[in-house]
């Protein structure tokens, strides 16, 4: 058997609840994705959430039956340093048994280190920019429009995760990166392009698929805002470029998830104009997007954007920032601007309002794209990712 048909046994190591919400989530499709791609998978997680495919081994290393670890009542931070450590007493066991090991931050310091003394090869999940460079843009634009971080948020500076995260990112090697923009982030804080290998996400085309019925062309813009309400993912941005454009005369921005409260009390006076609503979380997103024409993603920071391949899938244009997934290629099939650039943002919003030819040929792109960014091709890309480390790791 040639190297490059070769079965590619991996262990999966994931510190949370696989197949919960968000990272969760990414990581229980993951899993899905390489099975389906032909791999070996033994996966480690702190708490198997959600099945997986039966040819998948799963052995949880934080419940037991219906036991399980509080991760509320043992801190996150604990939890996954105990689950570090059962994965790094487990794999003394498994040298010359897997190919390698998938990691995920927080939860690998002790796993990589064993895994290099075995001389097995790792990646380490960036499912998001380098936490450093993440920490800084968010505080700067937090004090720019005066919205504080609640205490706790995953995005205010926390000294002990930042030198944990940091010290794993070292150990690792490869950084499994999704989008070119996390790439640049490490890049700048000096990392070795050769470290830096690329992936993809994906989405699940079953729930997300587009609306067969012809478009009235007369109708209304509808936009729609997908995801958690905080200042990184610039809801600011799209408010304001929305309520600029003649738009809003008479279409509707649609803005679903949860709000951090004094983001929300700053943003009062433009979620007030009649053409937004606001509809909190929603279990229907599917259904809005096929209903929407342009999803808006203005993030000051991205690791990847799930929602961008989503929207995509349902056949609703993707306006977002540079600094999310390369998936959308500006005036191919979506619009892309500056981080932060309002006016640009405004000119796009104005140019599909008013240019329904061009909103017709970027939706029919993004649906020409769909077999390229399924969760299934997700799989196949991260395999083919995982065999690029492996040869580097033997070259070495």
């Amino acid at each position: 058997m040639t190297h490059e048909n070769k079965t590619i046994r991996v262990l999966y190591s994931f510190p949370h609840k696989l197949g919960a919400d968000r990272i969760c989530y990414t990581a229980w499709q993951q899993v899905n994705g390489l099975a389906a791609a032909g791999a070996d998978v033994l996966v480690f997680p702190g708490v198997l959430h959600r099945p997986v495919p039966a040819s998948v081994r799963v052995r949880p290393t934080l419940a037991w039956g219906k036991l399980r670890v509080s991760y509320k009542l043992m801190g996150m931070m604990r939890a996954c340093a105990l689950h570090d450590y059962i994965v790094s007493k487990r794999i003394e066991k498994l040298a010359g048994k897997i190919d390698i090991i998938h990691t995920w931050p927080l939860g690998a310091h002790h796993t990589l280190e064993t895994a290099k003394r075995l001389g097995i090869p790792t990646v380490l999940e960036r499912p998001n920019a380098h936490t450093r460079f993440a920490y800084e843009v968010v505080r700067k634009e937090c004090e720019r429009i005066g919205v504080p971080l609640p205490p706790g948020h995953e995005h205010e500076y926390n000294a002990a995760i930042l030198a944990k995260e940091e010290a794993e990112y070292l150990l690792a090697d490869g950084l499994l990166c999704p989008s070119d923009f996390v790439v640049k982030t490490f890049r700048d804080q000096g990392f070795a392009t050769d470290k830096l290998v690329r992936h993809i996400y994906g989405f699940d085309e079953k729930q997300f698929f587009p609306d067969p019925t012809p478009r009235d062309p007369k109708r209304g813009l509808t936009m729609i805002s997908v995801g958690v309400c905080a200042v990184r993912k610039g809801l600011h941005f799209a408010l304001e470029a929305w309520l600029k454009s003649p738009a809003s005369r008479d279409g509707t921005f649609l803005i679903v998830g949860g709000f951090i409260p004094a983001y929300e009390a700053k943003l009062k006076p433009m979620l007030s104009h009649p053409s937004v609503k606001v509809l909190g979380h929603r279990n229907d997103v599917p259904e809005l997007m096929r209903q929407s024409d342009i999803l808006v993603l203005p993030s000051i920071e991205e690791g990847f954007g799930l929602v961008v391949a989503e929207a995509m899938g349902s056949g609703c244009v993707p306006l977002i920032s540079d600094a999310c997934t390369d998936i959308c290629k500006n005036m191919e099939n979506g619009l892309v601007h500056p981080v932060g650039d309002v006016a640009m943002l405004t000119q796009q919003i104005t140019l599909l309002h008013q240019d329904r030819v061009l909103l017709k040929k970027l939706r029919d792109a993004s649906l020409r794209a769909v077999p390229e960014i399924t969760w299934t091709a997700a799989g196949v890309k991260l395999l083919g990712t995982y065999r690029q480390v492996i040869a580097a790791y033997k070259a070495v």
